[in-house]
């Protein structure tokens, strides 16, 4: 017997949010689920390990806080989450016939359709939610971004959702219907939040919100200390290639929505009455998809003074989305 617990797949802007508006039945805008999650905020790093090129990382949607719960919460959901030992397929069989879906964080490169990843490696690093929409004997049924679910066996499945340490066996389940009106002045608070700081509260703070976007601007003019884009990523082309195109990656496609998210969210501030901090984010996402179109164009076997030229210009448009959003967050923050 196969029980499907809703039937509209498939991603529209953004991943999570279309997971999250799915499983509660497609009754709210795509836009007001991720302006509830947060929408967007900004995180750089730059990961260095031995025997590997140095791999840029910008998040520019909300983070650190997990999209799903932050969702629900505002949207008034109620929702039962656990952790366990070893997977709890009793409870999610459950869930399933009494018509939930269930989310569940795993490790993304141990899911079949996304082995084949050149980045396999570190995205099973990261956290990748899903959603187990039905099942069919010990097949699973699961969203993961698709026009149809993905259909996978139950053991393999549990490897997957086994091999995320931090999110080994967590399950999200929505119990009942909205109570109350969606937070919508919380949801805004905590993005005006996630710029001003402290995110972390220690000393990776630097990092995010606007503090992480001058230290993203500093590292790409620096020409002379090891922490600077002509250190790290000028030594040849392929080192290039690979910083560069971890930017368009990172501000169009991964843990994000295109245009750094900005586009989306500034459509979530429309919605909900606040349409000059929107039209400021629109402008901001034209910068940010500009950065990404020269980073992925960029001539990777460019010279000293080309690559200077490639990184001052990436820089100019950071500090415009900067200056940007700093006016989109006090306009906000009134």
């Amino acid at each position: 017997m196969t029980v499907l617990v809703y039937e509209d797949f498939g991603t529209g802007r953004h991943r999570e949010a279309s997971l999250i508006r799915h499983a509660l039945g497609s009754v709210h805008d795509e836009e007001l689920v991720a302006g509830l999650a947060g929408g967007v905020g900004f995180m750089y790093f730059v990961f260095e390990y031995e025997g590997r090129a140095p791999i840029a990382t910008i998040v520019a949607q909300a983070h650190p806080e997990p999209w799903v719960q932050v969702a629900l919460g505002r949207l008034g959901v109620p929702y039962d989450a656990t952790r366990a030992m070893k997977p709890r397929w009793g409870r999610v069989r459950a869930a399933l016939d009494e018509g939930q879906p269930a989310f569940c964080v795993v490790d993304r490169s141990s899911l079949p359709w996304h082995e084949a990843d050149p980045d396999a490696e570190m995205t099973g690093a990261d956290p990748h939610t899903v959603v187990i929409a039905g099942y069919d004997g010990d097949d699973l049924l699961i969203e993961d971004g698709a026009e149809t679910p993905y259909r996978i066996d139950r053991e393999e499945f549990g490897a997957a959702w086994t091999a995320h340490r931090k999110g080994r066996h967590q399950l999200i389940v929505p119990t009942g219907p909205p109570e109350g009106e969606p937070d919508v002045d919380g949801a805004i608070a905590s993005t005006v939040g996630h710029f001003t700081g402290p995110v972390l509260g220690n000393q990776f703070d630097v990092n995010f919100g606007f503090s992480g976007m001058e230290k993203f601007a500093a590292q790409l003019r620096d020409r002379t200390t090891r922490t600077g884009w002509e250190s790290r990523f000028g030594a040849s082309p392929e080192a290039l290639r690979a910083g560069t195109g971890r930017l368009h990656a990172c501000l169009e496609e991964e843990w994000t929505a295109p245009g750094a998210t900005r586009p989306l969210y500034a459509d979530f501030l429309d919605l909900v009455g606040r349409p000059e901090a929107a039209g400021l984010f629109r402008e901001s996402a034209r910068h940010w998809s500009e950065l990404a179109v020269l980073a992925r164009d960029a001539d990777a076997g460019a010279d000293a003074e080309g690559r200077g030229a490639l990184f001052e210009a990436l820089a100019q448009r950071v500090d415009r989305c900067l200056e940007l959003e700093g006016q989109a967050v006090r306009a906000l923050a009134k």
